[in-house]
């Protein structure tokens, strides 16, 4: 990893793809990751980690499958939320929006159990990002 400071409009500006994270930095054993969002994503759960993401621009809707029954939340830009580990959840941006995640190194961001992956998502761990 570079260890340089890393300007994220310049890392989000160097790729194109939606769904498909760049990792920015580690720390400690953790991804700090960077996405593009448009459109609905898949449901997904993550067994083992919770999921932390920050909308960066636009907005974010992640609907929930919790006990208590079924929510989406609604995060508009510079809003943050963690969706705790095990809760199905299905991120969509109706009009796109940019995202930094927090998860462990090798996390998928599809998680343990998923929907069948759209191909257009071509990395569920993250590409290094190339600046």
């Amino acid at each position: 990893m570079n260890n340089d400071p890393i300007a994220l409009t310049q890392a989000l500006a160097s790729f194109d793809t939606l769904w498909s994270p760049r990792i920015v930095t580690r720390v400690n054993d953790y991804d700090v990751r960077v996405a593009k969002v448009e459109g609905e994503h898949l449901w997904h759960a993550h067994d083992d980690t919770d999921e932390f993401f920050l909308v960066l621009t636009g907005d974010l809707h992640i609907s929930l499958r919790e006990p208590a029954g079924a929510r989406t939340v609604h995060l508009p830009q510079g809003s943050v939320f963690t969706v705790p580990r095990g809760t199905e959840h299905k991120p969509h941006a109706p009009t796109g929006a940019t995202i930094l995640l927090f998860e462990p190194t090798g996390t998928p961001t599809v998680g343990t159990r998923h929907d069948p992956v759209p191909t257009h998502v071509d990395a569920t761990t993250g590409h290094t990002l190339n600046l």
